[in-house]
């Protein structure tokens, strides 16, 4: 049985890289903005998140910027999406599994309600921007490989996973899914990432726990 908790505000913390801060387009076109956005119209009172986040972060930046926040809050949803520095940078994929399990464990901690509130986003394809063209291929094969990683071990802690990737992919034939800098998503594409999730993320947050 779902159920809406109108008697308080939902809290948000968001934490991530470029993808989550929305490099290259207005704060309120970021993704987490727009699920909250929507949360919102949508009956679901939700407050602006709480976002830890910055261009070019890898796992190893993402831990030591939350261990710097301190936060003492607990949130009613957190999300994570994270690792594509890792792999642009030629980080290890080992490494990866160590950081991305510290940082669901850190999740889960900042969660009102443990796991039951946490989520995760896939690593886009870059290699799908006008950006990554020329190896789009290869950039496509390792990020898969990141991303099923990734599922896994959300899997091993009973979180949800939820594919974008296969959106960003549109951008090699869609080219207002990108920004100016031919990289980062737009705000269209961002706005496609919250169709795909928002019934699930709904449905976490209006199920009583």
């Amino acid at each position: 049985m779902q159920t809406i908790n109108t008697r308080a505000t939902a809290s948000y913390l968001a934490l991530g890289d470029s993808y989550t801060i929305g490099e290259g387009v207005a704060v309120i076109d970021s993704w987490p903005y727009q699920l909250v956005k929507k949360l919102n119209a949508k009956g679901i009172s939700t407050e602006q998140p709480k976002v830890i986040a910055r261009t070019g972060w890898r796992t190893d930046n993402l831990i030591a910027a939350i261990e710097a926040e301190n936060l003492s809050q607990k949130y009613d949803l957190v999300s994570l999406l994270i690792g594509v520095n890792n792999q642009f940078q030629g980080k290890s994929l080992e490494q990866y599994k160590k950081d991305l399990r510290s940082l669901l464990n850190t999740a889960i901690n900042l969660s009102a309600t443990g796991k039951s509130r946490v989520f995760v986003l896939s690593i886009p394809d870059y290699g799908s921007t006008p950006f990554g063209k020329l190896e789009r291929e290869s950039i496509g094969k390792e990020i898969d490989q990141w991303n099923q990683v990734c599922k896994e071990i959300c899997a091993e802690f009973e979180i949800p996973f939820f594919d974008i990737t296969t959106i960003s992919k549109r951008a090699s034939i869609e080219a207002d899914l990108t920004t100016k800098d031919k990289l980062h998503p737009s705000a269209k594409m961002y706005s496609l990432w919250v169709n795909e999730i928002f019934e699930p993320v709904q449905a976490i947050l209006t199920t009583s726990k």
